[in-house]
Parts: C-alpha cells; sequence; structure tokens
C-alpha cells in the first residue's frame, strides 16, 4: 500500500511538505490513547531489549536526528515502533534554517540530499517539550542532538553548545555532540582534535551525569576518524555517532543535472552504507569493547541492522529509509531481527 502511495501521491510533492504532512500524523499518533494502541502492535520482541547508556531500549533500532527537529512528534515515532528517538539537531538560538528548496530526494538511489540548516525552534522550546514528554510512563528513550547555533562565531561554539547543554541534558536520556553537518558553515571544522578536545571536555562537563557523544562525518580521513575515537575515550565520553550525511556523489545512479539541480548539501541513504559501515569498524577497533557505539547511515532492512550490530554497533539508527519505506518501517526491521532476518 505504502510504496503505491509514494509512487502516485508523495513522490509528487514537495519533500519538505510531504515531511510536514507526516508529521501531523505522527504527532497525532503520539496522544493517548492511540500512542499505547499502536505500540500494542509494533512494539518489539522482548528479546530485543538492548542495555546501554544505562539505559534500557526496546530495541536496538531508534530513529537519527533530523526527522523531529523540535521534539513535536516523538511519542508518534515510539508508537510506531522505533526503540529510541533522538531529537533535533537542536540550537541555542531559535532559527529558520537555509532557504527552500532544501530538501531533494534521488529516488532511484533510494538517497535524500538536505542542506536544512538546524531549522529549529531553539533549546528553550525544546526543554519544554521534553519536560511534557518526561513526565509520561511510557515513552521512547530520547537522545537530544546539539548543534552550533548559525549566528554565533566558530570561535565562540563551546559557549554555545555549553549553553544548550545545560537546559536540555537534564532532561535528556543521552545528549549528542553534532559537530558534523556540512549544512552550517565552519561546523565540520570542529572535529580538528585540537578543537574538539575543548569543546567536548566543556559539554560533557555541562551534561553532568546524562551521557554524552559526539557525531562524526564520513568524510573524514580514517586516520582522522581513529583519533576522534580515541579522543572520546580519553575524555571519558559516553559513546561516538558514525555518521552522518556526505557531501560525496560519488557512485549515483540519478541523472547528473538531477544531481546538480539539488546542489550542495548532505546526502543520506543507500549510497552511504558502504562507508559508514567502513567507519563503524574503524571506530570499533579504537575503542573498547564496553564503549557504546551507534552506527547510522543507509541502513534500510534488519539485514542491514543486524549487519551493523555483528559489524560491534551497540545500537543502529536510520531516518531516510523512512521515506521510502513508510510508517510500518521499524515494525518490519524489528519483526526482522527478532526472526534472524
Amino acid at each position: 500500500m505504502y510504496p503505491l502511495m509514494f509512487r502516485t501521491v508523495l513522490a509528487r510533492m514537495d519533500p519538505e511538505t510531504a515531511h510536514h504532512a507526516a508529521m501531523v500524523v505522527i504527532r497525532m499518533l503520539g496522544f493517548a490513547p492511540l500512542a499505547a494502541i499502536a505500540r500494542s502492535v509494533t512494539r518489539p520482541d522482548p528479546a530485543l531489549r538492548t542495555e546501554a547508556l544505562g539505559l534500557t531500549f526496546d530495541s536496538p533500532f531508534g530513529v537519527a536526528a533530523g526527522f523531529d527537529k523540535n521534539v513535536s512528534g516523538a511519542q508518534g515515532l515510539w508508537a510506531l515502533g522505533f526503540g529510541h528517538v533522538e531529537v533535533g539537531t537542536v540550537t541555542a538560538i531559535a532559527q529558520n534554517g537555509n532557504p527552500r528548496p532544501r530538501l531533494f530526494r534521488l529516488v532511484p538511489d533510494r538517497a535524500v540530499i538536505n542542506r536544512m540548516g538546524f531549522n529549529n525552534a531553539g533549546a528553550q522550546a525544546a526543554a519544554k517539550r521534553l519536560q511534557k514528554l518526561r513526565r509520561r510512563h511510557r515513552r521512547a528513550v530520547l537522545g537530544v542532538n546539539i548543534g552550533k547555533s548559525r549566528v554565533i562565531d566558530v570561535a565562540d561554539a563551546t559557549a554555545d553548545y555549553v549553553r544548550s547543554a545545560k537546559l536540555l541534558a537534564p532532561l535528556a536520556d543521552y545528549l549528542v555532540v553534532n559537530v558534523s553537518s556540512p549544512n552550517t558553515p565552519g561546523l565540520r571544522g570542529l572535529q580538528a582534535v585540537e578543537t574538539l578536545r575543548p569543546l567536548l571536555e566543556a559539554v560533557r562537563d555541562a551534561a553532568g551525569a546524562t551521557p554524552a557523544l559526539v557525531k562524526i562525518a564520513p568524510d573524514l580521513p580514517d586516520d582522522e576518524i581513529e583519533a576522534i575515537a580515541r579522543l572520546a575515550v580519553e575524555l571519558g565520553l559516553s559513546g561516538l555517532l558514525a555518521t552522518n550525511t556526505t557531501i560525496s556523489r560519488d557512485g549515483l545512479r540519478t541523472a547528473p543535472p538531477v544531481i546538480a539541480a539539488a546542489g550542495d548539501g548532505g546526502l543520506s541513504g543507500a549510497p552511504l552504507a558502504a562507508r559508514a559501515l567502513e567507519v563503524l569498524r574503524i571506530v570499533r577497533a579504537a575503542v573498547p569493547a564496553d564503549f557504546v557505539v551507534i552506527s547510522v547511515g543507509g541502513v534500510e532492512t534488519a539485514a542491514d541492522v543486524r549487519a551493523r550490530l555483528d559489524a560491534g554497533a551497540t545500537l543502529v539508527q536510520g531516518y531516510t529509509a523512512f521515506l521510502y519505506r513508510g510508517p510500518l518501517w521499524a515494525r518490519q526491521i524489528n519483526r526482522g531481527l527478532a526472526q534472524g532476518r
């Protein structure tokens, strides 16, 4: 049913408009008693429960940051079967992001290019919504992904991240430092170890007892990936997410004029799978066995998720395939994992 709807309706809509329409439905699904009814259908097999970050995840499979930027659909996403929801990216200062259009489908590649630019309502608004969610007896494990406000100079990034961390860490189950989006000028430069060290130290301290993790780009050289992984361990961070979107356009099947028309931005989806798996293996080899590594990028099936877990991922996240697979995607992944597929 969903593939037909995608081909005949959704694929003809502007991607961002289609996303907003989907979020309306997801938000509605988050209200009681709909959430409880839906979760009774999508609830993962108990065998999939995963212990990590001092938390219990109903499934190792969750939804990546970027889908729910403003903490408006987290409960609905939980109702759809995800084991955790990472909201954001949230910035200390509310911002509109880049001009539209800024989201583009590459259907032959089952991929997306985005240059959203951290559009979000800001950390204060996110904190209010997180407070409401924390009162719920049953909800998803909630991660919060924080980034640099666009109006803040890179030289002042640490204070900007700390501002968000102080507001959001007490309300989050875990906190992610995003220094790897290609859509905020200068942001990826923060991944240089000499720059990243004081930033991560400051956010770690601001986060207090909340687990703090860092998210890296797939386009870094292997030796820099290893260096960041070792730094995360040295600083006592709780984990690392690998990876964010890529600026590469290699090996795409979509017609070159379509890719050119989409322009700059981060590529996600199936073309990222091979590099994301490669980065996961590099990170896992550089960190202790009990260090949490969350693998993100290019997963679409239960077999994809299983391959990441077998390669050493503690948890796995997806996003882009949600657009192509539809609302039962997490349920399909969880059933496949439980059945060994």
